[in-house]
């Protein structure tokens, strides 16, 4: 799948207009294509003093009269954008603007004129009537409404069912717009918000609405006038014709459902939305997205990462084909609805994206953002390569290896007998499949039976994968040379994306490791998108990984394994490829990884990766095998010691530093991870205390050095510690010398006056000197 920008917004008229209005912050709340991909609507719900406004786009190439219709609270605002198919010129179409207390507006765009009012109707038939919600089924419009009760002080408690489902057919001919008499689908009843596909209408509970009737969903059927009960908990629970209006009755409706309903919890929905299926697309506030079907059953597809959804978090959905589309914090899901398997997972670059209608293209996803249109497509290599002869041979020829290597016979297995033995039913079945998916130009399979057929569709994208796959390898066999490159690139990424979905066993890591070896560019860069690796707005790495990505990352082979061959394990291929080209992220890939580990694994434990060896010793490794046939790089050996925060790291690094003579950043390392433990604060204070004894390096440093001693260090251990670590002389010591780099007791003063400011029974012989006001002290009496 590649990123493709179709459109920088310039062939829209008044297209700066358009991105400004786009890049203003103010995000429309909602975008919609015409049917013929020509015009773009957008409608803006801003805030004061800017008014809410829907605002027409359309294509340099059609020039007319512009369309753009704003509203002053507290008038009516709209609730309703719809485009509607006119039967008298095949492929035209009307947009019908719809208002809260019923009127609709019905334009139509003609080329070198531009936008034409065709005509205002009323949809309500009461004035005091107040449309909630809207779409269009068919021809007709259905449309959920308010009708507020007759006296003016009535509790509206008590008046809950006061809303009425209704619809109306809205016919555009040559003479003008005409609208049906007014059909009561649903009256009494709470408030719903309705949603509709090409044969039926969903309609969902409103937010607001009471919990005894957001326990279920309603599906309307207009040819047979059939509602159906649904509940998410236990799928279809009734339906029921209504014939009349006198039966089109909420309450009627439900009578012989009241006790059943009672018992079930209620409805969990944070986003709706219908399918190009015709199924009803649910989001729940935990992250689930299933679908309804128009029978009543409700499926589940995937689970969205991120935990709960709160109502501020918008999640958009869009159908394409079988592949569900899915929006959610700048993160597009790809995913088989059929299956649920999640296809591919890409971090967006653009803050906010709205899904577009691609026209004609069941594969290709088009997205609107603040820089321009973008399009996703999928490629289908079934409808351009050729079958080959050999491919089929190939599944036996690979399970008869599969199956001799689990064989406790002797005799050797051949394709002849796989294929007429009748014991091994699997190869003979994916065999069919892959004979009949080459030979198959049509997209309904036919010929297979029953049992192949649903396999077929289970595998329908893996083989798409398959196909596209050695599409790939014929083009880098039969491509010039000039774009050899640009082809081996695309095929080390599918690869690699490959082997990391697969088990990590020996020969898939030293396939692994020849991809490296042979491609080490288009592996890093494969391995940067796999691991969704990219810095954010504060400059430091994210990586948005699952789960069963990283656990390969971090699979680490037996020792009996690696090493005979040469086999690198997977984490010490990527942090080679940090070293050759972002030798930057290294550190922060560490930490990164460091930090899965410690929300997957327990501290320590045996079963994880850090049981064996930690992962900053690992990397050790590979920049000692870097550095081997080049300079040491101890700003590198630095970085990694210090970002895993392990105590025994912390304390080599300041080793490190100190021989480096890096003072500055030695008491700035003190500073920071003294704070992590006590027990490392204390070998932190010990081991720069020992080197204040030796020399003066640190003396301008005492006052940021002093403040880190452990309180439960007393004078007397200090003093030991100083006295341990004092350099050795070849001279005698005299009384005052000369040479400044001896350690005097007035370097040691503030330290053993904040050590002495908490008294203890061994420290009181030291007080009174300490607080002698006479400095040097007094010479003592000589004894004659």
């Amino acid at each position: 799948m590649k990123l493709r920008q179709v459109s920088d917004l310039s062939d829209f008229s008044r297209g700066h207009w358009l991105r400004e209005l786009l890049c203003r912050g103010e995000q429309p709340s909602y975008v919609q294509s015409s049917p013929d991909g020509q015009h773009l609507l957008l409608l803006q719900k801003s805030r004061p003093p800017t008014l809410p406004r829907v605002v027409a786009f359309q294509r340099h190439s059609i020039a007319g009269a512009d369309l753009e219709r704003s509203w002053q609270p507290p008038q009516p605002a709209l609730v309703g954008l719809l485009f509607l198919q006119s039967p008298v010129v095949q492929g035209s179409w009307v947009l019908a603007l719809v208002w809260e207390h019923g009127r609709t507006e019905v334009w139509h765009f003609v080329v070198a004129v531009g936008w034409q009012l065709l005509q205002t109707l009323e949809l309500c038939q009461g004035a005091r009537a107040r449309i909630v919600s809207v779409c269009s089924q068919g021809a007709s419009l259905v449309w959920c409404e308010e009708r507020p009760p007759l006296g003016a002080h009535s509790d509206m408690s008590k008046c809950a069912f006061r809303f009425c489902v209704c619809a109306r057919a809205l016919e555009v001919g040559e003479q003008g717009v005409r609208l049906g008499t007014v059909r009561i689908v649903l009256h009494n009843s709470p408030e719903y918000q309705v949603l509709a596909s090409p044969q039926h209408v969903f309609l969902v509970p409103a937010a607001t609405g009471f919990a005894t009737t957001s326990k279920f969903l309603l599906i309307w059927h207009p040819e047979k006038a059939e509602f159906t009960i649904t509940a998410p908990s236990a799928g279809f629970i009734h339906s029921k014709v209504l014939r009349s209006s006198s039966e089109s009755d909420f309450r009627k409706l439900l009578l012989g459902s009241v006790g059943l309903l009672s018992g079930f919890a209620p409805l969990d929905i944070h986003t709706s939305t219908v399918s190009n299926s015709g199924g009803l697309l649910l989001v729940s506030t935990k992250g689930s997205v299933s679908v309804l079907e128009p029978d009543g059953t409700q499926r589940h597809i995937f689970d969205l990462e991120g935990g709960p959804l709160a109502q501020g978090n918008p999640v958009q959905l869009k159908t394409f084909g079988s592949i569900l589309a899915c929006v959610l914090a700048g993160v597009l899901h790809l995913v088989d609805q059929n299956s649920g398997r999640l296809i591919e997972k890409e971090v967006l670059s653009m803050k906010e994206v709205h899904f577009l209608e691609s026209q004609g293209e069941e594969d290709s996803i088009q997205l609107l953002s603040q820089t321009g249109i973008y399009s996703f497509s999928f490629s289908k290599p079934e409808d351009r390569s050729r079958p080959e002869p050999c491919l089929v041979e190939m599944v036996f020829e690979e399970a008869c290896r599969y199956y001799q290597r689990r064989s406790l016979s002797s005799s050797k297995l051949t394709v002849e007998k796989l294929k007429k033995g009748g014991t091994f039913q699997a190869p003979v079945v994916l065999a069919a499949i892959l004979q009949h998916s080459l030979h198959q130009k049509q997209k309904p399979a036919r010929g297979l039976r029953d049992t192949y057929t649903k396999l077929l569709s289970t595998m329908s994208l893996e083989l798409q994968s398959y196909m596209s796959l050695e599409l790939l390898k014929t083009c880098v066999v039969c491509a010039p040379e000039s774009e050899v490159e640009s082809y081996c690139k695309e095929l080390v990424e599918q690869e690699v994306s490959r082997v990391l979905q697969s088990d990590m066993d020996k020969d898939n890591l030293a396939y692994l490791n020849s991809v490296f070896a042979s491609f080490p560019r288009a592996a890093w860069k494969a391995t940067r998108s796999c691991l969704q690796l990219q810095q954010n707005g504060d400059g430091l790495l994210v990586a948005r990984a699952t789960p069963e990505v990283w656990k390969k990352v971090l699979c680490q082979p037996q020792l009996e394994e690696v090493g005979q061959n040469g086999i690198v394990p997977l984490f010490e291929l990527i942090c080679a490829s940090f070293l050759r080209f972002k030798p930057k992220w290294l550190p922060s890939f560490v930490e990164l990884t460091q930090q899965y580990i410690s929300n997957s694994w327990s501290y320590s434990s045996k079963e994880g990766p850090e049981g064996r060896v930690p992962l900053y010793k690992r990397a050790l490794g590979v920049l000692a095998r870097k550095n081997k046939y080049g300079e040491a790089d101890d700003e590198m050996e630095l970085e990694l010691l210090l970002c895993s925060k392990r105590p025994k790291a912390v304390l080599q690094a300041l080793h490190l530093l100190i021989r480096l003579k890096q003072w500055q950043r030695v008491v700035e390392v003190a500073e920071k991870f003294s704070k992590l433990s006590p027990l490392l604060n204390k070998e932190i204070f010990t081991t720069l205390l020992a080197e204040f004894a030796q020399h003066r390096e640190l003396d301008p440093y005492l006052d940021r050095l002093w403040p880190l001693c452990p309180a439960e260090l007393t004078v007397s251990d200090i003093l030991t510690m100083v006295l341990q670590h004092l350099p050795h002389s070849q001279e005698d010591p005299v009384p005052f010398s000369s040479d400044g780099n001896q350690l005097t007791v007035g370097l040691l003063k503030p330290l053993l006056q904040t050590v002495v400011q908490h008294p203890r029974v061994q420290d009181e012989m030291y007080s009174d000197a300490l607080q002698s006001t006479t400095f040097p002290p007094p010479t003592p009496p000589r004894e004659h």
